[in-house]
């Protein structure tokens, strides 16, 4: 069983995994954060002494290995890469449309609005990114794809599938993932 800290130190990480998520890196407050995860002010420091960014890249880090648990379940059932895409479009466009299009990609809001100009941030968005596209790439391998093919490939395919994500929570619509549904099927094919 969680000990209170490890309970209290859960709480905030997933706080700022939603309010990350929804508002982005300068959208969401340490007072919000706080707040929502029924953290008083004094446990955020003392489980983040580092503060905000510290906070942030736990909570990255925690919905990049959630991300790439789906992928890898839904590697299990896939009989191949195509059908591994679409199920992991279909998953994520499930997740958002459930949350209201309030979330998208849990990684792709900080990558854009800090990767330029904190390191320590952009490190834990491309590490979450190259394990997802590590899954892809072992899909296409096993589908028989030489491996700097598979690695090429599951780069545009993530590049897709993130692309797709982004015009459909901009767009609250799932057409920009039935769209990458047909080009990742026309990659795939090619």
């Amino acid at each position: 069983m969680a000990t209170k800290g490890e309970q209290t130190r859960a709480r905030l990480i997933n706080a700022a995994r939603t309010l990350v998520e929804e508002r982005g890196y300068f959208g969401a407050g340490l007072n919000e954060m706080t707040d929502a995860g029924k953290a008083p002010r004094g446990s955020l420091y003392h489980h983040f002494p580092r503060g905000k960014d510290q906070l942030v890249a736990a909570a990255l880090a925690a919905s990049g290995q959630e991300i790439a648990a789906l992928i890898r379940t839904l590697s299990e059932d896939a009989p191949n890469a195509r059908a591994l895409v679409e199920a992991v479009l279909d998953a994520l466009a499930d997740r958002m449309e459930e949350a209201g299009y309030a979330k998208g990609c849990p990684i792709a809001t900080v990558a854009l609005e800090v990767a330029a100009t904190n390191d320590s941030l952009q490190k834990i968005c491309a590490e979450a990114y190259d394990d997802w596209q590590g899954v892809l790439a072992d899909h296409l391998v096993a589908d028989g794809y030489a491996p700097d093919r598979a690695g090429a490939l599951a780069c545009s395919l993530l590049a897709l599938i993130e692309g797709a994500l982004v015009l459909a929570r901009a767009q609250r619509s799932r057409i920009p993932i039935d769209r990458a549904r047909e080009s990742a099927g026309a990659l795939l094919n090619a």
